[in-house]
């Protein structure tokens, strides 16, 4: 039986042993990865190429609300990511979704309905909530935003959560294992496509993605 692999990142044991376990439920050969903050999400996903899926905490320490999706999908393309998230209203899902999330998982589910929610991933579908109704995006300053988040390339996504890091060129270049001057590049093209001056100005305008989930 052809083994599959999933990667539940995630910061409370507990959770992760829920996911786990409705993983297990499913039957086959899983092998199952755990990490319980954003670096190790990212170095599990590092080493395991092969991954079929990972289960994201939308709330993990050592990074930002949806700029943890951000990065690791231009990372990560082939690697399909579902939120999971205690803050499940309209906004946060659909925000999620529109960043590239192949599904979003409330931390009130029960078991059956985070294991259909896996399966329907896996099947190649995108799993939301019963409840959820889809609809737009009700701030236009956010679906302008979100529609010129697409027109970075995934190295420019990935300086850009960087720079949300608060990264120096110097430490993103390292990083990446390219030259500075390329990611003086990078800055000056993520400046242009989202209409803003600075990187200060680009950090904030970041923000404003994540604030549906503080309000």
């Amino acid at each position: 039986m052809t083994e599959q692999t999933i990667i539940i990142a995630d910061d409370h044991p507990l959770f992760r042993g829920a996911l786990r376990q409705a993983v297990s439920d499913m039957g086959g050969n899983w092998r199952i990865e755990e990490a319980g903050d954003f670096t190790a999400a990212r170095e599990a996903a590092a080493r395991h190429p092969e991954a079929d899926l990972m289960l994201l905490d939308l709330a993990m320490p050592g990074i930002s609300g949806f700029s943890g999706l951000m990065s690791l999908r231009a990372e990560f393309l082939g690697l399909p990511i579902v939120i999971i998230s205690a803050t499940d209203d309209a906004t946060t899902i659909r925000r999620a979704l529109e960043l590239g999330a192949s599904g979003f998982i409330s931390k009130s589910a029960g078991i059956d309905d985070i294991r259909q929610s896996i399966q329907a991933v896996l099947a190649g579908d995108i799993a939301t909530p019963t409840s959820y109704q889809g609809g737009q995006e009700q701030d236009p300053d956010v679906a302008d935003l979100i529609h010129r988040l697409h027109t970075l390339t995934p190295q420019q996504g990935r300086v850009l959560t960087m720079l949300a890091e608060g990264l120096l060129n110097k430490q993103i270049a390292y990083e990446l294992s390219v030259s500075e001057a390329t990611i003086k590049a990078h800055v000056s093209a993520i400046l242009l496509k989202l209409n803003v001056d600075s990187r200060t100005q680009a950090v904030i305008q970041l923000g404003k993605i994540n604030m549906a989930m503080v309000a």
